[in-house]
């Protein structure tokens, strides 16, 4: 996240708000309580002292700030928030982390947090496609030049080209969608064994998806081929934001001039500049992606819990989510409401093609756009 400042200019205001210390903390504690929960459910800890430490967390008021101070020394939050949460519920405060290990609660908490921000960037992925798509059937047949290596080619139609912007979206928010709908819990204990929780192990981890609404799983504590896959399918949904953003600045040129924004940025020192300035956002927003997934992608997790990579991961997810949800957000601004110049269009066009030859566009858009899901 980039703080006040820039979240909302690089879109990604929204999906931050899910994402900040507060809803670490919020996450984190929720975790806690269903994990207390779930061993009550299966007679590891008392139905009272569960009620009680979900009582006190209740009523548990926390500094991010001081709880960060905390977690210095042992190297995670959640080693000071136990004590914290198991001091507030006096007695019954031995039940609070039952059977888990900080990494258990770390991780779960990420993919409770993974699923708030998640549903922001589906829908904003979703707005810019469903924007694209109008634009595809506005302009089914307005003819174009078409552009291969920065140069004049051929014709074609503005409306296959805004729905390809939409079939790339779409693909995009669905392969996105898989990969939130997979979130799973994680519980292992010290070594991913549930020997602390044995024999009811497993059965508690059931208790805990179900009461979190996450996946059950076999505990994954440096097998991170699923939050791989998430950060890919982030990255590549900044990306298919990233294309049509190019497209909108590139088209929006003075020289161009075959669109513009609804509401065109200006200049703090050139009056006559009319700037695509949620497009130029977009491609901002988009460009962190890579690295950002790549910190996730590339982190080797030793024997039985990471020392590094794993909490390089908390961060770089975070930050990946608001860089895909601000590219998303800021293309379906950049695309609904944008002007076509459809005079400008065919003034290009003249430049170099002669007649004009629509081809299989219009068939092409009619196929994309009803093939979408």
């Amino acid at each position: 996240m980039t703080g006040p400042l820039f979240d909302p200019l690089l879109g990604a205001d929204r999906v931050a708000e899910r994402l900040d210390a507060a809803s670490w903390v919020a996450a984190l504690i929720a975790v806690e309580v269903a994990l207390t929960q779930a061993a009550a459910e299966h007679g590891i800890v008392a139905q009272a002292d569960a009620d009680a430490v979900q009582k006190a967390a209740a009523q548990l008021r926390i500094d991010p700030a001081e709880l960060g101070k905390l977690a210095v020394e042992g190297g995670n939050p959640v080693i000071p928030l136990v004590r914290t949460l198991r001091a507030a519920a006096g007695p019954a405060g031995r039940a609070v982390h039952p059977g888990a290990t900080s990494q258990d609660i770390m991780d779960t908490a990420a993919m409770l947090l993974v699923g708030w921000a998640g549903e922001v960037v589906l829908d904003d992925l979703r707005g810019a496609a469903d924007a694209a798509a109008r634009l595809a059937a506005e302009h089914r047949d307005t003819p174009m030049i078409a552009r291969t290596l920065g140069q004049q080619a051929v014709p074609t139609t503005f409306g296959l080209v805004a729905a390809g912007w939409c079939a790339g979206l779409d693909r995009a928010r669905t392969a996105l969608a898989v990969e939130l709908a997979h979130r799973s819990v994680q519980l292992g204990g010290a070594a991913g064994t549930l020997a602390a929780l044995h024999p009811h192990g497993p059965a508690v981890a059931a208790s805990l998806a179900a009461r979190l609404g996450l996946a059950d799983a076999a505990p994954w504590h440096t097998e991170r081929t699923r939050l791989g896959a998430l950060a890919s399918a982030l990255a590549v949904a900044a990306s298919a934001c990233a294309t049509p953003a190019t497209d909108v600045v590139l088209l929006a040129a003075t020289e161009v001039g075959e669109v513009q924004e609804a509401a065109p940025g200006d200049s703090s020192s050139m009056p006559h500049k009319r700037n695509p300035i949620a497009a130029i956002t977009a491609r901002a927003a988009a460009r962190r992606a890579p690295g950002l997934a790549a910190v996730i992608i590339g982190g080797e997790h030793e024997h039985q819990r990471a020392a590094g990579a794993w909490h390089a991961e908390w961060q770089a997810l975070t930050d990946l989510l608001c860089a895909a949800g601000g590219a998303a957000s800021r293309l379906r601004t950049s695309l609904s409401g944008l002007k076509v110049d459809t005079d400008r269009m065919a003034a290009n066009l003249a430049l170099t093609a002669g007649e004009f030859d629509p081809g299989h566009a219009g068939e092409l858009v009619d196929r994309l756009l009803k093939e979408r899901p």
